[in-house]
């Protein structure tokens, strides 16, 4: 089987075939469908699922809490042993929220940021109609934003980033598109058309930003500590979700199901940590961006 996967990785990695396969699917019905088969729980569906899902991901759980889980779900989920992802906490510093690689980064300007070089979005579209999403618009103009992607095989729990203060969340339905690099340059807007929650931050010294969990195909569920439900494909619940909610640096905020991505924006005069350049890998906790002096 080891001999095997790096021919299958490969040739996954071919971008007709990659998209084709992810993409050109039902994926609603099949992100619904993974959704029921991962929470099964019967050893040989879990070992058999496990094994498959090693073939074509670089899985490795050896930081994971514990080794033996009830389902794939228990697996997609699970949580870190103590101490295996310290936190910066120096207070100019805002931490990744989650271990991911990074994707687009840039400034935003006149409202328009980019999901892959050359496919540009617009925040107003990727935030929606929300009344509670248009004053952020003005807040961000001449900020930073930036890419977090997560894969199948990575750690899916996210924590605060700084000192904060979670508000509101507005929950956007949408379709469930693969959201690796193949799709980027190949699906104009898509940000904006998938499943997404939009999250209003503010750090406790007064610094507001919004990151936005975005689901993809297999993956269309999101779990969040501040609200009581699970938010997706089957939510039929509030857009607009009112919280006040607490959290200290570094602490779990909630988590995906399988994979994706976490977008985050913030306002003028941030700079990036050093290091944080596209297709480089970051882990929870580690320094993402420097914040303004007071």
């Amino acid at each position: 089987m080891m001999k095997i996967r790096p021919y299958l990785q490969k040739w996954m990695l071919q971008e007709d075939l990659n998209f084709l396969l992810t993409n050109r699917i039902p994926r609603l019905a099949l992100t619904r469908f993974m959704g029921w088969w991962s929470q099964i729980r019967h050893p040989w569906v879990v070992k058999s699922s496990m094994a498959i899902w090693r073939l074509f991901s670089d899985l490795d759980l050896s930081e994971a809490k514990k080794q033996n889980f009830s389902s794939l779900h228990d697996c997609f989920t699970r949580e870190l042993m103590p101490g295996a992802r310290p936190v910066n906490l120096e207070p100019q510093l805002m931490t990744s929220p989650c271990d991911a690689i990074v994707g687009a980064t840039g400034e935003i300007r006149e409202g328009q940021v980019f999901q892959a070089k050359g496919f540009p979005y617009l925040l107003k579209t990727l935030l929606g109609e929300s009344r509670m999403c248009q004053p952020w618009l003005e807040k961000l103009e001449g900020g930073r934003f930036v890419t977090l992607r997560l894969t199948s095989s990575m750690y899916h729990r996210f924590h605060a980033p700084h000192d904060v203060k979670l508000s509101h969340v507005t929950y956007i339905s949408g379709d469930t598109w693969n959201v690796n690099p193949v799709a980027l340059k190949r699906v104009q807007q898509l940000f904006c058309k998938n499943e997404r929650a939009v999250l209003h931050l503010q750090t406790h010294d007064g610094v507001p930003f919004l990151m936005v969990p975005v689901a993809a195909v297999l993956v269309a569920s999101m779990r969040f500590h501040a609200v009581d439900v699970l938010l997706n494909l089957q939510y039929k619940g509030a857009n607009e979700i009112p919280c006040n909610a607490d959290y200290a640096k570094g602490q779990e905020m909630g988590w995906f199901e399988h994979g994706s991505t976490i977008l985050i924006f913030v306002p003028a005069g941030f700079d990036w940590a050093p290091g944080i350049v596209s297709g480089e890998k970051v882990k929870m906790g580690q320094p993402l961006l420097v914040k303004p002096l007071p």
